[in-house]
């Protein structure tokens, strides 16, 4: 029972337009990691990480002697620079920048180190550089491609859950969008404000006898979704005399103090434990569930819901009250009620722009963009899964 909300679900972002973007990234970072890959093997990947880590050493070497070998300054420092950096840079003749190495143990090959050298030695390693900056790229390229393999999975998602809504709406393409719902709309409207306050003056005015003994007879009834009274209160109203006094009032007595309350009720105690700690659900009694939907059900299911509420609504409201109720389910014979109620399903479940691309007709292009989109998608994920 009551009013529902529509989707509404709008939004700035297009999954279909990421997906195709996402799809395209990891495309580039995939061809990327395979073009560096492909140099790495074409060259031999041992023999890249091997002279990747020479360099390494090199440069470790350097920076860990320059102050003290360089110069007049510590002979054994010198002796011990020369022999560990000649050994780091000792490579085969047919090893990766193997002359680079070469021109580095030669520039430091001195019986005395100056700055110049020391300069020297790492500028010729320089070419020796370039595998590590490979590898590097390496690494990066990989880093890259796993982000955009992960967001390209992340975006398949949500365009699957896209591609789910605009089918939805296709399928919601047969409604005429231009039918006056209001022919609805306005006696449903009339008919639940109307008893939404008759209830509220049966809660106010009725015994809380009386008003449990309704939401009993309403729980009987399948489309009538009442909460119950919890068994302890409903056990206190109908046993002692407070139960003759109306909801509004036992709530009020449950504030007074105990003095006071002895005045107005038998057992202060007994209404203070029946009554306080249900406060809750005796303040959130409405005549909702007696309200009809929006949009209606279908004509047959209104029909029989009506036939159900009217012996209810009858205990609780006045004769014009249930007067629109019978006039609504009269409404649900009318040959245009399927038409109307469409109609409303449809502008409910639907936000502005997809019911423009219903009125325009350009829905079944859209999700014909998707599932081209989706299939490039998957392609491209099986294309580049390592």
């Amino acid at each position: 029972m009551g009013d529902t909300a529509g989707r509404g679900a709008a939004t700035d972002s297009d999954p279909v337009a990421e997906a195709g973007e996402a799809a395209a990234r990891l495309r580039e970072h995939y061809d990327e990691l395979r073009r560096i890959e492909t140099r790495i093997a074409d060259l031999g990947r041992d023999r890249v990480e091997a002279a990747a880590d020479t360099y390494r050493r090199a440069h470790r070497i350097i920076e860990q002697y320059e102050d003290d070998a360089v110069g007049s300054g510590d002979f054994a420092a010198y002796v011990q620079f020369e022999g560990e950096f000649a050994n780091a840079v000792d490579v085969d003749d047919d090893a990766l920048a193997a002359d680079a190495f070469a021109a580095a143990d030669e520039a430091v090959d001195k019986k005395r180190l100056s700055e110049r050298d020391i300069e020297a030695a790492r500028e010729a390693l320089e070419p020796a550089g370039e595998y590590v900056d490979l590898l590097t790229d390496r690494d990066d390229a990989l880093d890259d491609y796993r982000a955009a393999r992960k967001a390209t999975r992340e975006a398949r998602k949500s365009l699957d859950a896209r591609l789910d809504e605009l089918r939805e709406v296709a399928a919601m393409a047969d409604a005429d969008l231009d039918a006056d719902v209001a022919r609805l709309r306005d006696p449903i409207a009339e008919y639940n404000e109307a008893v939404r306050e008759s209830f509220d003056e049966f809660y106010k005015s009725a015994s809380a006898r009386d008003a449990f003994a309704f939401l009993d007879r309403a729980d009987a009834t399948p489309f009538v979704d009442v909460t119950v009274p919890p068994t302890d209160l409903a056990e206190y109203v109908a046993e002692y005399g407070a139960g003759e006094e109306p909801l509004p009032t036992l709530l009020e007595y449950a504030d007074y103090s105990n003095s006071k309350l002895e005045h107005y009720v038998d057992d202060p105690g007994a209404l203070r434990t029946a009554v306080a700690v249900h406060r809750t659900y005796i303040e959130r009694l409405d005549g909702e569930p007696l309200t009809l939907d929006w949009p209606p059900a279908g004509g047959d299911e209104l029909a029989y819901e009506i036939d159900e509420l009217i012996p209810l609504v009858s205990r609780v409201a006045d004769d014009e009250t249930v007067a629109t109720l019978r006039a609504v389910r009269d409404r649900t014979r009318d040959d245009e009620y399927e038409r109307l109620r469409r109609a409303a399903e449809v502008r409910d479940a639907l936000d502005e722009p997809e019911l423009e691309l219903v009125r325009t007709g350009a829905i079944d292009d859209r999700v014909r963009e998707a599932e081209r989109t989706r299939e490039t998608v998957a392609a491209v994920l099986a294309e580049t899964e390592r």
